[in-house]
C-alpha cells in the first residue's frame, strides 16, 4: 500500500494549507508521534542507568552503626525515660509492642528491622547500650534505623 502526499485545502479555508495523508491524517502529526516515541526509547536506558547509579550511592551512604541505648519510645518521648532505672518498664513495653528506639548521641531513632518490629530481640537489652547497623532513613519527620541488626562484639 501506497500513500501519496498531495496538497489540500483544509477545512478552514485556504490561508491553511496542510499536508495530509488519504487518510487525513496530518503527516506533520504522524511525524511528531514517532519521533517522540523514538526519542523516549533512545533515551529510557540512561534515565534507568542513572536511578540505578543514585540509588547504589544512597544505599552505601545511609549504612550506619549506631551504638546507643535501648529505649521504649513512648515513655522516652512522653517523660524521658531513659537508664537501668526504667530498664524493666521499658522492657515490658517493647514485649507488649511498644515502638523501641535507640537513643544514640541524643537523638532517637525507631529501630525496625526488616520490615518487621525487632521488639523480641530487643527487649532484653532496655535500658542497655549495644551497637546495631542498618540504613538511616527519615519517614515523615521520624528518624529510622531500617533493617537493622544487632552488631555482636
Amino acid at each position: 500500500m501506497t500513500y501519496s502526499a498531495k496538497l489540500t485545502f483544509a477545512e478552514s479555508g485556504p490561508r491553511s494549507l496542510m499536508l495530509y495523508s488519504p487518510d487525513r491524517t496530518s503527516k506533520w502529526w504522524q511525524f511528531t508521534v514517532v519521533a517522540s516515541f523514538s526519542a523516549g526509547l533512545i533515551l529510557s536506558p540512561l534515565a534507568i542507568a542513572h536511578e540505578d547509579h543514585d540509588k547504589e550511592k544512597l544505599a552505601a551512604a545511609s549504612e550506619k552503626t549506631l551504638t546507643g541505648e535501648i529505649v521504649d519510645l513512648m515513655c522516652y518521648a512522653d517523660h524521658a525515660a531513659t537508664g537501668e532505672q526504667h530498664a524493666k518498664c521499658a522492657a515490658t513495653c517493647i514485649k507488649g509492642g511498644g515502638p523501641v528506639a535507640i537513643l544514640s548521641d541524643g537523638k532517637a531513632y525507631l529501630v525496625v528491622g526488616d520490615h518487621k518490629p525487632m521488639n523480641e530481640q530487643l527487649a532484653e537489652y532496655a535500658g542497655k547500650t549495644i551497637t546495631l547497623k542498618g540504613k538511616l532513613a527519615s519517614n515523615g519527620g521520624i528518624p529510622l534505623l531500617e533493617n537493622a541488626e544487632i552488631v555482636k562484639k
